[in-house]
C-alpha cells in the first residue's frame, strides 16, 4: 500500500514539474512587464505633410503617441516641450530608435502642412498627423484618449478642444507598454523609453 501511495505522490510531483515547465513562463528581469488598465491601441494611418502615416512604419522603434492640436494654449506645448527635452537625454544611438506621433483632435483648423510648422518647432522626432474626424475619434478610442470641442467660439472663430494629455508609449512589438501622465519630467520620460526600447 505504502509503495502505491509513494509512486502516486511521485506521479504527482513530476506532473507539477511538467505543468511549471510547461505553462510558467518567467519574464526575464531586463524585460519591462506592461501595466495593468494599459489600452489595446494598434496601428492607425492618419495623413501627415509628407504623406500617410501609420504606426507600423515605426516597428521596430519606440513611438510616443500624443494627441493634442496645434492651437491648444498650454497643456500641448509643454507636453512637447517636456517630450523633446526627454529624447534629448537620450544616447544617439537611442535617440535615432524614438518617433512621436502627434495625433491632431482638431481636424478642422489643423492641417498637415500646419502640423509639420508646429512640431518641427519642437523636434524633428515629431511627427503631426491628422485626419477625418471619425478616423481621428477611432484612434482616441483604441489608446483610451478622448477630446470634445467646447461650445462657446470666439468672435473670430476660435474655439477650444478638451483632450487628454496623457503621452502612450509603444514598444518595438507595437504594443503599448506605458502611459505618461501630463506633467512628467524629462527624465522620466527618458526613462520610459528607455525602459521600452528593451521590449523585443
Amino acid at each position: 500500500m505504502s509503495d502505491r501511495i509513494l509512486g502516486f505522490v511521485a506521479l504527482l510531483m513530476a506532473l507539477t514539474v511538467v505543468g511549471l515547465a510547461l505553462f510558467w513562463n518567467p519574464i526575464p528581469d531586463d524585460q519591462p512587464v506592461p501595466k495593468p488598465g494599459l489600452p489595446l491601441g494598434g496601428d492607425f494611418t492618419l495623413k501627415s505633410a509628407d504623406g500617410p502615416v501609420s504606426l507600423q512604419d515605426f516597428r521596430g522603434k519606440v513611438a510616443l503617441v500624443y494627441f493634442g492640436y496645434t492651437f491648444c494654449p498650454d497643456i500641448c506645448p509643454t507636453a512637447l516641450v517636456a517630450v523633446a527635452d526627454g529624447i534629448e537625454q537620450l544616447e544617439p544611438g537611442e535617440k535615432k530608435n524614438v518617433a512621436v506621433i502627434f495625433v491632431s483632435v482638431d481636424p478642422g483648423r489643423d492641417t498637415p502642412e500646419g502640423l509639420k510648422q508646429y512640431t518641427d518647432f519642437f523636434h524633428p522626432n515629431i511627427i503631426g498627423v491628422t485626419g477625418s474626424e471619425e478616423q481621428v475619434r477611432k484612434v482616441a478610442r483604441d489608446y483610451g484618449a478622448f477630446f470634445v470641442r467646447q461650445a462657446g467660439v470666439t468672435a473670430g472663430g476660435d474655439y477650444v478642444v478638451d483632450h487628454s494629455a496623457d503621452i502612450y508609449v509603444v514598444a518595438r512589438n507595437g504594443r503599448v507598454v506605458d502611459k505618461i501622465t501630463h506633467g512628467s519630467t524629462p527624465a522620466r520620460i527618458a526613462q520610459a523609453i528607455r525602459t521600452s526600447l528593451r521590449v523585443k
